[in-house]
């Protein structure tokens, strides 16, 4: 910042507005140590944000929206703080959170594929065609199974 130039400050409602994440998150994460405490505004105590801080809060609200745990979130900001020394564990911490949105994803196509498969099945009885609805049942509890073991 250069001298004389005054950073532009944002009450909480414009923090939440501008990164999408409600106010009561952004309580609970500098309550947790997601972030560290807002400085607050001199007379009126309430937290003035700073554009720094919803620079932050848009990378942490990325990774909020990934499905990453609260407590990652926490090691991922203060391995941060720490710089290139903490790369391997920044690297862990994605490697992991990469291989469960994987693991979600499979889930998700296997769930599209049963519907699709059930909607088949009931195209065929509505059509009287109890041959391809038999076959369609039987795929139907194959994926059933295979659905009880990603989940495991």
């Amino acid at each position: 910042m250069s001298t004389g130039t005054t950073q532009h400050t944002y009450t909480i409602k414009e923090a939440s507005a501008l990164t999408g994440l409600p106010a009561s998150t952004l309580r609970y994460y500098e309550s947790i140590g997601v972030i560290a405490p807002i400085p607050r505004g001199a007379s009126s105590k309430h937290r003035m944000y700073d554009e720094d801080d919803l620079d932050q809060l848009l990378w942490i609200a990325c990774l909020a929206a990934t499905g990453m745990a609260v407590s990652d979130m926490r090691k991922y900001v203060a391995n941060g703080q720490r710089g290139p020394s903490a790369a391997s564990e920044q690297i862990e911490l994605l490697t992991v959170q990469q291989q469960r949105l994987a693991i979600e994803a499979e889930q998700v196509a296997l769930r599209q594929r049963y519907v699709r498969i059930k909607l088949d099945f009931w195209h065929a009885t509505e059509a009287g065609d109890t041959e391809r609805a038999e076959l369609l049942s039987g795929e139907a509890r194959v994926l059933a199974d295979e659905l009880k073991q990603i989940k495991k």
